[in-house]
């Protein structure tokens, strides 16, 4: 668990973060949201103590952080960018595996690893462990950035703004894909953005932020029936991501169900926008596509993810 507690900030006299009190459990997927200053960043780095608080203190697993010794709890934390930040001059392969090297992982082990995260992510090893990141597009790039900070299986993610600069697209295929790999891991995922679309779809909890303080932290359900106040329900109304767009009958034009005989926990329409049914299968549901009560198939993360791999492969936007 991480607890905040009656944590502040503040650089030279202005007050960025205002008694900060919180608590992230084990194997949360945590959000923090809110517009450009509201202090998300902020809190984030003060989880491997880039940034460190003027008052109050933060907890991991009931011992202070400033009591770790801080090689040691940041090989225990995953942190990745907007800015992809891969090393140019080192392949794929050795961008990967740079902290299994420095947890000492024998060469048989890391390589393993690497091959096996590398599949998850739909990028085949034989075609990429020897590419150098130019080579890569940034949608790519920003997959091995999430596998560089999830290869030695950390016990904390720390994400900030991560898929903010790619096209609608890849970031809805990233998106599906971190949850994917957040249920198969159960790490703890904090997760910074300033979309709102983006937090309902991914977090387990959102902690909602306005001028360095909580407005409300709550399931995306609660949030989204019962905003704390109008600054929430506006932030809620923003303009949706252009997945939006999409619904199920693109799936089965495109030839993407799975066959099913059994109904599941959700069953949707050939109008059901495709958001709509990505949360539900974030939420760990069993999604069937039904057609005037007859099953037509079974919506799955895969087949999201192809029909997403489809539009890019297109160049859809």
């Amino acid at each position: 668990m991480i607890r905040f507690q009656q944590v502040s900030k503040k650089y030279n006299d202005q007050l960025v973060l205002e008694n900060f009190d919180i608590a992230i459990e084990d194997g949360e997927f945590f959000v923090l949201v809110g517009p450009s200053g509201s202090g998300k960043t902020t809190t984030l780095k003060m989880i491997n103590r880039l940034i460190e608080p003027t008052d109050g203190d933060i907890y991991f697993n009931d011992q202070r952080l400033i009591d770790y010794n801080l090689k040691e709890l940041r090989l225990t934390i995953g942190y990745v960018l907007q800015q992809i930040a891969l090393f140019p001059n080192l392949t794929v392969a050795e961008n990967i595996e740079l902290i299994p090297e420095m947890k000492r992982w024998n060469k048989a082990q890391k390589r393993e690893r690497t091959e096996e995260l590398l599949r998850k992510v739909n990028l085949p090893p034989e075609e990429y462990l020897h590419r150098k990141p130019a080579e890569l597009s940034g949608g790519e790039q920003q997959r091995i950035g999430i596998l560089r900070a999830i290869a030695a299986k950390p016990d904390i993610i720390l994400m900030d703004e991560p898929f903010s600069a790619l096209d609608p697209i890849s970031r809805g295929q990233l998106q599906l894909l971190i949850k994917e790999l957040h249920k198969e891991m159960a790490s703890t995922v904090v997760f910074v953005t300033h979309d709102m679309n983006e937090a309902l779809l991914l977090g387990d909890r959102i902690c909602v932020m306005k001028d360095g303080k909580i407005v409300q932290t709550d399931t995306p359900e609660e949030i989204r029936s019962h905003p704390a106040n109008e600054f929430v329900a506006q932030f809620f109304q923003q303009e949706h991501s252009n997945l939006e767009n999409y619904c199920a009958e693109d799936l089965v034009e495109l030839d993407l169900l799975e066959q099913s005989l059994s109904l599941g926990e959700t069953t949707v329409a050939l109008d059901t926008a495709l958001p709509v049914i990505i949360r539900a299968l974030v939420e760990g549901n069993k999604v069937i596509l039904a057609d005037e009560e007859k099953v037509l198939g079974e919506i799955t993360d895969r087949t999201i993810l192809r029909f997403l791999e489809t539009k890019m492969e297109k160049g859809d936007q």
